[in-house]
């Protein structure tokens, strides 16, 4: 994810996930099969991860590269940006208290 995404790319994604989801709405108003409407919903599961993930990518070139911080302060800001990401990510599985501490 080098490449940097603006807020017209972001609003365009996120305008496509809304429109998915009033997809599903109205798939759900004609009774489409069960195995339909969970795609629709796995695609809008990756779409906003992929969101969240661009974000986060830009967050950590703007906030933590190329600042006036140690190291060891990088490497912290870098642990807090990917527990926040974990902490909501649904591939987590409950990121526990184990796997918080391997980050450390």
């Amino acid at each position: 994810m080098t490449q940097q995404t603006g807020p017209d790319q972001l609003q365009a994604r996120l305008s496509r996930i809304e429109g998915q989801i009033r997809g599903i709405a109205r798939m759900l108003d004609s009774d489409r099969a069960c195995e339909d409407v969970v795609t629709q919903l796995m695609a809008i599961r990756s779409g906003i991860d992929n969101v969240g993930a661009l974000i986060l990518d830009s967050h950590l070139g703007n906030c933590i590269g190329g600042s006036d911080q140690t190291e060891e302060e990088q490497i912290e800001a870098l642990r807090e940006s990917m527990r926040l990401w974990w902490r909501f990510a649904p591939a987590s599985g409950g990121l526990g208290a184990e796997t918080e501490a391997e980050v450390q």
